[in-house]
């Protein structure tokens, strides 16, 4: 089967298990998930839909997320958004592929696990649905569009550094450089878009306020006893003046009769922000921009093995509490000032405490062929960085191992904080991948290879204590008792009611 027919049938396989085009309210992806605006998600097939080869897992939220992988989510996406709309012509729609979901047995199954995976997403939906958190799901919705420039900028600005120490190539190094920094130039503007047309403005609007922060002329003027910087306040001013944007446009709206609105609204919202940017905005974003470059430049020199470890061991617990998102933003500050974020090689950390922890499983239960057949499907993409589904299908159900791969992150973490304490800064230039995806965005203080190499160490630190953790603490006798039989062989009589019990206790 071709590349695009195997596409096309994944996504004509995945449409009627999410209740058909009819349920479908809107189609978008980011860099690993088809993420599903549905209005019944009562009609969603989710063990068949989980059963499907090229899905990953799911992950419930503000829209419905089908993990599909980086690369075959941008694939699929085209095709399924084909599907739906056709289907809604009234056009014949194409056989989708079916997938039976595996009988249940006494044993313990991936197929428990992952209802049980889908229980606790619930329930951190529900959990996560604060105004603060739903406030942060949108500022993240505004940065998650811009991450496949980043990465191709990022990867683009590597290989001109690696050309540049090489002394090759001097008549293209230039024009490389010009093609990495381009969009990081004008990133505010970008974001000034995506924030107006999150937050009901319009969008153009926002582009065109952010602008003006990085507009060469701004160096003329003078805010708080200093000339301006083009570039001064970047995505924090960016989204600062885009949000006070559509504040000032929604008042316009609101008096300015419709017959001069065309004319009025646009001019009172540019001036009106423009001003408070040039004026305000700016130099107080500036402000903290700088502070908070200066705060994980302390904080990795003065406590990184400490940063590191916690950095390391509570990044996915802040996933589950859905406060990760706030670390989007911090990110693209950093890559703005430094070109690079050292955060995030720490953070990446987590997802190899999983893999660890996957792997010590896979050899604890080794009578469990489903729970071991799930865990070879997902370890390839868990070395990849795309973790959820080790996350929901293995780990966290089990409650125990989750913790235990939290502490291989913290592991590693500490690791990779420790050199950058000892003045090796490991960093990244571009957010969204992790694993061995990161290695061809790395960059540091000391050249390429040291940081790889560091990188790499730290990943093999957070494999091997993720491993050593779960296989020795992951598990209690009553735990293995019901997890280590044959999906054909009978469930132990006595220990299983205190194994569920004790496996509900430990959940995180």
């Amino acid at each position: 089967m071709s590349e695009e027919n195997k596409h096309r049938a994944t996504a004509a396989a995945i449409l009627p298990l999410v209740g058909g085009a009819a349920n479908v309210t809107s189609v978008a992806h980011c860099m690993t998930r088809l993420r599903l605006g549905l209005r019944d998600r009562s009609l969603v097939q989710e063990e068949a839909l989980t059963a499907l080869p090229a899905v990953m897992g799911v992950v419930e939220d503000d829209t419905y997320q089908i993990v599909l992988g980086p690369g075959a989510v941008a694939r699929v996406t085209p095709e399924f958004e084909a599907l739906v709309a056709a289907e809604r012509a009234g056009a014949p729609e194409e056989p989708a592929a079916s997938a039976a979901p595996a009988g249940g047995s006494d044993p313990v199954t991936a197929e428990e696990l992952a209802a049980q995976g889908a229980a606790l997403r619930a329930e951190r939906k529900a959990r996560n649905a604060t105004p603060f958190k739903l406030f942060l799901r949108r500022i993240a919705n505004i940065f998650v569009p811009l991450i496949p420039a980043l990465i191709g900028c990022g990867i683009i600005a590597g290989l001109n550094g690696l050309l540049v120490n090489l002394g090759r190539l001097p008549g293209l190094t230039p024009a490389l450089a010009a093609i990495a920094s381009g969009f990081m130039a004008l990133i505010a503007v970008f974001v000034g878009y995506n924030t107006a047309k999150e937050f009901g403005g319009t969008p153009i609007l926002g582009g065109a306020v952010a602008s003006i922060i990085v507009y060469a002329k701004v160096a003329d003027v003078e805010a708080f006893g200093q000339h301006l910087s083009p570039g001064q306040g970047g995505v924090l001013g960016a989204l600062a003046a885009a949000c006070l944007g559509v504040y000032v446009e929604k008042r316009c709206r609101r008096w300015v009769p419709e017959s001069v609105d065309v004319l009025v609204t646009p001019t009172v919202t540019v001036l009106v922000s423009g001003l408070a940017t040039l004026f305000g905005l700016m130099f107080l974003a500036g402000e903290v921009s700088s502070w908070i470059g200066d705060a994980a430049d302390w904080l990795l020199a003065h406590g990184g093995a400490g940063a590191g470890l916690l950095l390391g061991g509570l990044f996915l617990p802040l996933v589950m509490l859905g406060l990760h998102q706030a670390l989007i933003p911090i990110h693209t500050t950093l890559i703005e000032g430094a070109g690079f974020t050292v955060l995030l090689p720490i953070l990446a950390m987590a997802g190899a405490g999983q893999v660890g922890a996957a792997l010590a499983i896979y050899l604890r239960l080794p009578r469990n062929t489903s729970i071991r057949t799930t865990i070879k499907s997902a370890l390839w993409p868990g070395f990849l960085g795309v973790g959820e589904p080790l996350i929901y299908g293995v780990s966290l159900p089990l409650g125990r191992p989750f913790v235990t791969a939290c502490a291989g992150g913290a592991f590693g973490g500490a690791f990779v904080g420790l050199f950058n304490q000892l003045g090796t800064d490991v960093g990244s230039t571009a957010i969204g991948p992790s694993g061995w995806a990161l290695f061809p965005l790395l960059d540091g203080n000391h050249g390429l290879a040291r940081t790889i190499a560091v990188y790499a160490a730290g990943l093999l630190v957070g494999y091997v204590a993720g491993f050593v953790a779960t296989y020795w603490f992951g598990f209690t006798k009553t735990m293995l008792a019901e997890l280590n039989v044959a999906p054909d062989a009978p469930a132990p009589a006595s220990p299983a009611p205190v194994a569920t019990e004790e496996r509900v206790t430990e959940k995180v």
